[in-house]
């Protein structure tokens, strides 16, 4: 299966150093504002397609992260997510770009907080969306820990990669809150790269319920940083709460009627946000 097409959109492959080759779609003018995009799970680099329609003047480059969509699977078995988040950079060198403005959604959040907090000066700024924050207690973790006893299974080893090529189309209709928003037609487009990334996609929660979980990235942001999270995330607000003890110009932003799938859902609220931070 290739990636599906839409008008606009290239599609390139880029050989990382350390052996990786990273599917990348990119959407608008080359000279526009570079936004890197990183996606989550259970998707791909599709999940941008409407922030492509509401971000036509920056150039959005979306790539699918290691094991996941049509990039390669991770060469040494590593989806630790501070591994993940030296892909990114190797990509912007290989890219040619020193300084762009990040996008993370899910899995791509928690691989976006590695990126503001020990590449701050290869960002102009971060917009996180359906993630928690790494400034969480052990307790807080506890007390909303009922909310994630969905990842267990899917990390479980056997278990997980059996499920999840059948649990991606139920996670997205459980998890999107505005329904006049949901795209059905994208339920096949995101299920069908998992018949062969679901050993990928299970790796990525048993990596980090069992190596992460606990070590997460610390430190306070030093860029513009924004987390829009849906009230009806199933996720919950409370681990999204409080950003704004963590930098000087970061806060969180809570979206009535929203989901989980914020770029999908709320494509306006993610480019708003995107243009209101600084570029240089």
């Amino acid at each position: 299966m290739n990636p599906p097409e839409l008008e606009g959109v290239t599609h390139t492959y880029v050989d990382l150093p350390n052996g990786l080759r990273v599917h990348v779609a990119e959407h608008g003018p080359s000279d526009g504002v570079p936004v890197l995009a990183l996606h989550g799970f259970p998707q791909h680099w599709y999940e941008w397609r409407r922030l492509f329609a509401a971000l036509p003047e920056h150039r959005i480059i979306a790539p699918d992260l290691r094991g996941l969509g049509w990039t390669g699977r991770a060469p040494d078995g590593d989806y630790r997510k501070a591994t993940i988040a030296g892909d990114q950079i190797a990509l912007l060198d290989a890219l040619g770009l020193d300084r762009v403005v990040l996008v993370a959604h899910d899995w791509g959040g928690w691989v976006g907080w590695h990126l503001a907090l020990s590449h701050a000066e290869r960002f102009s700024g971060y917009v996180a969306t359906g993630i928690v924050h790494p400034w969480n207690s052990t307790l807080d973790l506890m007390r909303e820990g009922h909310r994630f006893l969905y990842q267990p299974p899917i990390a479980a080893p056997v278990l997980g990669p059996l499920l999840i090529p059948h649990a991606v189309t139920r996670f997205l209709r459980a998890a999107w809150g505005d329904r006049e928003t949901y795209d059905r037609a994208a339920e096949r487009i995101y299920a069908e790269p998992y018949k062969t990334t679901a050993g990928a996609a299970s790796q990525y929660y048993r990596q980090f319920l069992v190596r992460e979980v606990l070590r997460g990235p610390s430190g306070r942001l030093t860029i513009p940083t924004r987390l829009l999270q849906g009230r009806r995330d199933p996720i919950g607000t409370r681990l999204a709460e409080g950003l704004d003890r963590r930098g000087d110009d970061a806060f969180t932003m809570l979206l009535e009627g929203c989901g989980h799938f914020v770029p999908e859902e709320r494509p306006g609220d993610v480019a708003a946000a995107v243009r209101s931070l600084p570029w240089s």
